[in-house]
């Protein structure tokens, strides 16, 4: 996580938020909430007011992309093998079955998940997290992981492409951005290769022939949702892109390192 802030008490306070949001949303972290209610047979579960807040940045996200980001494919990260911090997900030696199609939603603070359901917040609430820290007041420009929300006006912002070469430069300002990418988090599985973004209409590790995709949006959680819906529409997500009104402005890696655009960005030559 970087921040921008005016002093120490600043840092201080984003870490703290950080911390805070991890200690309820990870999927790693044995004791979090997220963790406990995944672990419950319980079909239902009332949750603290954070959660519930992260659970209703994702609902609209789902809203936002027809269904393409959903939390509920937990099951499918921990069938395909990523049901540990990255760097301990080792080969799986064949392809699992196919988990359940996800179900939940939120009502009066409480979840209600269906059978086989198990969720992860994930980027969600990586930029929901961004969001919140700068709507606050922490600072004034947040990045983790990918997910970016500023309140400078002239932030300028080079995105990388998986080479870590400038891949196009653009103007967030005021504003989010987020960059979902298939290149770095990929492991085997029998014979094939999985990546951590998984397709809730398939339940699966997306096949797509875009590396990494960018958006920029109003908000960092708006980005998320938008970065991760182009790359599991594959060849149909910038022209998706282009459709959506609150997207402002979106570029995508190709596979052979092509890079394409939204009208208006600025790609690097």
């Amino acid at each position: 996580v970087e921040a921008w802030v005016e002093d120490e008490d600043g840092l201080a306070a984003v870490t703290a938020w950080m911390e805070r949001v991890e200690s309820v949303c990870s999927r790693f972290r044995a004791d979090s909430e997220l963790t406990l209610i995944n672990a419950s047979e319980d079909g239902e579960h009332e949750v603290s007011a954070l959660l519930a807040s992260v659970l209703e940045a994702a609902d609209t996200a789902r809203s936002m992309t027809g269904g393409l980001v959903d939390i509920g494919v937990g099951a499918a990260m921990s069938a395909w093998g990523y049901d540990r911090t990255f760097t301990e997900v080792g080969t799986i030696p064949e392809r699992p079955n196919r988990p359940r199609a996800p179900s939940w939603d939120l009502r009066d603070g409480r979840l209600r998940r269906g059978p086989g359901t198990s969720i992860d917040v994930g980027g969600i609430a990586k930029g929901w997290a961004c969001d919140q820290a700068v709507e606050r007041g922490l600072a004034s420009v947040v990045s983790a992981g990918g997910d970016m929300r500023s309140a400078h006006r002239d932030t300028r912002v080079p995105i990388l492409d998986p080479w870590d070469e400038v891949a196009a430069e653009v103007h967030l300002g005021i504003g989010g951005l987020a960059t979902s990418s298939v290149s770095r988090r990929r492991w085997r599985v029998g014979t094939d290769e999985a990546c951590h973004v998984m397709d809730p209409r398939t339940m699966s590790p997306v096949e797509t022939p875009v590396l990494s995709a960018s958006v920029v949006a109003e908000t960092a959680l708006e980005a998320e949702a938008g970065a991760k819906a182009i790359v599991i529409l594959g060849e149909q997500g910038l022209a998706w892109a282009s459709d959506q009104d609150w997207i402002r402005a979106a570029v995508v890696v190709w596979h052979d390192g092509s890079v394409y655009a939204t009208s208006g960005v600025e790609l690097a030559a």
